[in-house]
């Protein structure tokens, strides 16, 4: 019985089975066939089931149980495909959370094995020791898998030097779906012998597959084209007799239709030593294709990529990757060619004889070349940020792939981008970005279609279609990169011919005869129109909200739509997205699943896997872990704050309805810590006795693994009234509000004073406001966002002078600073005074750099480690702070090891401990223990702090302010260090290094100027 058409008694009997036989994790829940429902692609199909194997023998036994049921199996990698090949109604086997292994080595022979979930960048980091990496490298290489690269035969644009995935495998082992398990490589004449005496299935295979090479080997020589990057269709090319009979190559690029890998016999490439870049400009992009003939008849270059006017305009309107941008040298649309080689003087001729050969000078405005690898690394990243910046441009327009990765004989391709451009104009595809890998013919692109209605969807299809006559007419592929599926199954006749698509059906017919691997694609495709992950039936529910989502059109689903699969927040290491699934290597924890699920919670579809909407305890359980870190805001390419969806969800879910204890003792912080004011001994006595406090924490929702913050005796506000004195006039310049939020004011108040002292420093008078006021961002972030509103509107009635006159109000807690910045605005969309009030709030770096005209810090002369808090990662910048440490003279290690887990609330709240510890072992926490004892250390955040004070660090963090008022007072000894001030501030190597040395490095004390400080807390 077909699963896909098996009776729900079925599916019971299915998953009973793979229960009893599976160690691995078995779910056939709604949260996760949601989660799993889409890849990259336009496609959705809701799985049977998911199956997470623990070892490669478990994925091996689930397969087997799935033939036994008929069920047709997916097995997945990254989840990233555009095409559609990550996306069915099956059960998918996910290898990424134990399935990772690099189980051997040979630097000899430059090979090693690898299980199909190991992600790129991690193995290429495991074999850095060896100085060897594996030679492809997609733009997703942060957190593509190598099987899922084997799957679609990936390239990137490092396969200019390397070739494809297919290049660079050895041998697969593999598994069909009636059980044959086998190695499979280059098989000549004497190895097919010796499998065929074997007998058997094995013998079976080989010798179909050399029945069906002999039968097709003149189509196949005529009809497959010889251009670098084809990479659709079945490899059949490599049976033939002149390339070894490969049955690995074979299999590369096959979406795993045929077969299972199970493991992979890589080869390696030593990394080069050197590398430089050299950047030439054009006037339009077609020129610039126009001119790659011309420069590999003169070089080699290790990659040779495009970027067009269109991006560049694009990722300026974004504000993203300006830097890389500003190097750019004149033109619309920019060549970029690495050289690679053993010395520096070796890859710095390549491009000067280069530029010899074109009749060009390092001096003309249209070249620009380097040969410093940071400078290097930021103008390549801009070209991989393709995907990310042209999917959800500034102007709202919807962008689709479809026909994102064409290719064509390089020779060939200014011409045929001039008649693709030609093609988007007679459809009204108003300026799709053209980019991609030049060198090798191949063009990336997303485009407007409309694919929510039917006149859209039937342009759609006459555009493909149109569109592969096209590149066919060229002699060139479908796809030069990202693998058919179901975007170019149905049009593979078009380029091979009814013969060599027959026997790609025959191919698949002898590995998988059932047709149960990975079905409706390639081979008896699904239509290129069929299961749009939109569609003309696609009915999603409007609901209303609680915030305005003005850049998304007022809709919530709109927002949700912003997810458009790209997998950035699966990576394990850099920028701050995503910690939860860093910690648990689960889809349903990564921003991209989260917004799978709230995407089928709006019942779209009359499959939508969640049926119910807000109440969706699935959608609940799995923003349960969400930190609301906001580093998806900034770190997602196409902009997703999972952290305000959260808090909308829950604003909705708990609507009427009694709320974990957690929301109402940590959500309502604020209100406790004014009454904690009565007795500050007291309370913290009573928070922090044994038997009191356990009790208390579990009637308060709040782990008992976690400790209280300790109260301070005197807030900074009791302080402030009992020195007394008349308040400064709002309309005088001179003054400034220090904004007195809650963590500081109750329990760090030191560092409002050190504030006051350095602002006074500079001239400024200060204000303290007179009544409460608070942000709301405790219950914005357990989701009380009436109660939010409420409190930012009785802030601003108590601000209202402050904010009339264009005071600058300016925050030391970067979480509030944020709420400001972006929260309120879109909480009380239509009031005028918090928009005022968002543009004149400030955090204290800003006022001390942009402000302060004429005042110059204290120079301290110190190295410093220093945490940077999401929220500012994410909504404010850490420009104005990176800029003040170097006028202070701080050397400064700005850490880029991700969010310190502890995140507000989330990490007090009952069952989060675990995660949040695990997240802070990440990064933060190692980071942290291997800094320099003698060195200070900085943390703005007070989440920040308290996570490092109580991860076993024997460290505890300083805000700038109190770094900067020791200075002042002359309380900051000097370490001594050489020219400190003429050392720019950013990640140092030793702060790169630290999650390598972390685990034997617990580094001693607080150093002295610290310990100064702690004193004067309470």
């Amino acid at each position: 019985m077909h699963a896909s058409q098996a009776a729900p008694a079925g599916l019971r009997g299915l998953e009973s089975a793979l229960r009893e036989t599976v160690a691995g994790e078995v779910r056939f829940d709604a949260g996760s066939r949601g989660a799993y429902s889409t890849d990259g692609s336009n496609y959705r199909q809701v799985p049977i089931g998911v199956v997470v194997p623990r070892s490669v023998e478990d994925g091996a036994r689930a397969v087997g149980v799935c033939a036994r049921f008929g069920a047709p199996v997916l097995s997945r990698g990254g989840g990233t495909s555009l095409a559609g090949q990550a996306t069915n109604a099956a059960v998918v086997l996910d290898w990424t959370k134990y399935c990772d292994a690099l189980a051997s080595v040979d630097p000899r022979a430059r090979t090693c094995v690898v299980e199909p979930g190991i992600v790129l960048d991690t193995l290429n980091g495991r074999l850095a020791e060896h100085g060897l990496r594996f030679g492809p490298e997609p733009a997703t290489h942060t957190h593509c898998t190598l099987g899922g690269m084997i799957g679609n035969n990936s390239c990137g644009a490092s396969a200019q030097a390397y070739g494809k995935t297919a290049d660079n495998v050895r041998r697969l082992e593999v598994l069909t779906a009636d059980g044959t398990r086998m190695w499979v490589g280059p098989a000549g004449r004497a190895e097919r012998a010796r499998i065929a005496a074997g007998g058997g299935r094995r013998a079976e295979i080989h010798a179909g597959l050399e029945r069906l090479r002999d039968t097709y080997l003149a189509d196949i020589r005529r009809s497959f084209p010889d251009i670098p990057r084809r990479v659709s269709g079945y490899n059949l090319d490599a049976l033939l007799p002149e390339n070894g009979f490969d049955v690995a190559k074979a299999l590369v690029g096959s979406e795993g239709t045929l077969v299972t890998v199970l493991r992979a016999e890589l080869d390696l490439v030593p990394v080069p030593p050197c590398q430089s870049l050299l950047v030439l400009g054009y006037e339009d992009i077609c020129r610039a294709a126009d001119e790659v003939p011309e420069l590999l008849r003169h070089c080699s270059p290790a990659q040779l990529e495009a970027l067009d006017g269109r991006m560049a305009e694009l990722m300026r309107e974004e504000g993203a990757h300006l830097d890389a941008l500003d190097a750019l040298p004149a033109g619309d649309s920019w060549l970029m060619l690495q050289f690679a080689g053993d010395t520096r003087e070796e890859v710095d001729e390549q491009a000067y004889a280069l530029l010899r050969d074109l009749g060009r000078g390092e001096d003309d405005d249209t070249v620009a070349f380097s040969d410093e690898p940071e400078r290097e690394h930021r103008m390549l990243k801009a070209r991989e940020a393709g995907l990310g910046v042209t999917a959800r441009p500034p102007d709202d327009r919807e962008t689709w792939e479809g026909w994102e990765d064409s290719a064509v004989p390089p020779d060939r391709l200014g011409a045929y981008l001039r008649d693709l451009k030609s093609l988007f104009a007679e459809f009204g595809y108003d300026h799709p970005s053209l980019y991609g890998h030049f060198g090798h013919g191949c063009v990336h692109t997303r485009i407007p279609f409309d694919l929510r209605g039917a006149g859209g969807i039937a342009d759609f299809r006459r555009f493909l279609e149109r569109a592969a006559d096209l590149v066919v007419s060229y002699g060139g592929s479908l796809s030069g990169e990202h693998g058919d599926g179901q975007a170019r199954g149905e049009l593979l006749t078009r380029m091979f011919g009814e013969r060599i698509v027959a026997a790609f059906g025959e191919l698949k017919a002898l590995f998988d005869p059932d047709g149960l691997m990975n079905p409706g694609k390639v081979v008896d495709p699904r239509p290129v129109d069929g299961q749009l992950r939109l569609g003309s039936a696609w009915r999603p529910a409007d609901p209303e909200t609680r915030f305005a989502y003005p850049d998304d059109e007022h809709s919530f689903g709109r927002a949700v739509l912003r997810c458009v699969g790209i997998g950035n927040c699966r990576s394990a290491h850099g920028g701050v997205m995503c910690p939860s699934y860093r910690a648990t290597k689960e889809e349903e924890h990564s921003t991209r699943g989260r917004a799978r699920l709230l995407f089928e919670m709006l019942d779209g579809h009359a499959d939508s896997a969640i049926m119910d909407g807000w109440r969706s305890t699935e959608v609940r359980d799995a923003l349960d872990l969400c930190l609301s870190c906001k580093g998806c805001r900034s770190d997602c390419p196409t902009g997703v704050d999972m952290a305000t969806y959260k808090a909308e969800f829950l604003s909705h879910h708990y609507a009427g309805r009694l709320r974990p204890m957690a929301h109402y003792s940590l959500g309502w912080l604020p209100v406790w810590a004014r009454l904690a004011r009565l007795s500050p001994p007291l309370v913290n006595a009573a928070l922090h006795a044994p038997g009191l406090a356990r009790a208390g924490k579990r009637l308060a929702g709040v782990d008992t693994a976690r400790p209280a913050p300790v109260f301070a005796r005197r807030t900074f506000t009791q302080a402030w009234r009992e020195r007394g004195g008349p308040a400064p006039d709002p309309a005088d310049p001179r003054t400034v509000v220090l904004w007195p939020d809650t963590f500081t004011d109750s329990f760090h108040p030191a560092i409002a004073h050190a504030a006051v002292r350095v602002l006074a420093d500079a001239g400024f008078r200060v204000a303290v406001p007179e009544r409460p006021v608070c942000c709301g961002l405790t219950w914005i972030s357990t989701g009380q966002l009436g109660v939010a509103q409420r409190v930012l509107r009785h802030t601003l009635d108590v601000l209202r002078p402050y904010v009339e006159a264009g005071t600058p109000v300016v925050g030391l807690e970067p979480s509030c600073a944020a709420v400001f910045r972006s929260d309120a605005p879109e909480l009380l969309p239509g009031d005028e005074d918090v928009r005022r009030l968002a543009g004149r709030f400030r955090t204290f770096a800003e006022q001390m750099v942009d402000h302060a005209p004429g005042w110059r810090p204290p120079a301290l002369n110190r190295r410093a480690t220093v945490q940077t808090h999401c929220h500012q990662h994410a909504v404010l910048g850490d420009d104005a702070d990176r800029e003040l440490m170097r006028r202070a003279h701080l050397l400064a290690d700005i850490l880029d090891e991700g969010c310190c887990g502890l995140a507000g609330n989330f990490g007090f709240e009952r069952g989060h401990h675990e995660v949040s510890a695990a997240v802070a072992e990440q990064g933060v926490l190692p980071a942290v223990r291997a800094a320099s004892p003698g060195s200070l250390l900085l943390a703005d955040g007070f989440s920040c702090r308290t996570q490092i004070e109580q991860g076993g660090t024997g460290r505890r963090a300083l805000h700038l302010a109190e770094v900067l008022a020791l200075g002042l007072d002359g309380n900051l000894p000097s370490e001594r260090p050489e020219r400190l001030a003429d050392r720019p501030s950013g990640p140092s190597p030793a702060a790169r290094r630290a999650p390598a040395v972390a685990a034997g490095a617990l580094a001693a004390g607080a150093g002295l100027a610290g310990a100064r400080m702690l004193r004067r807390r309470p």
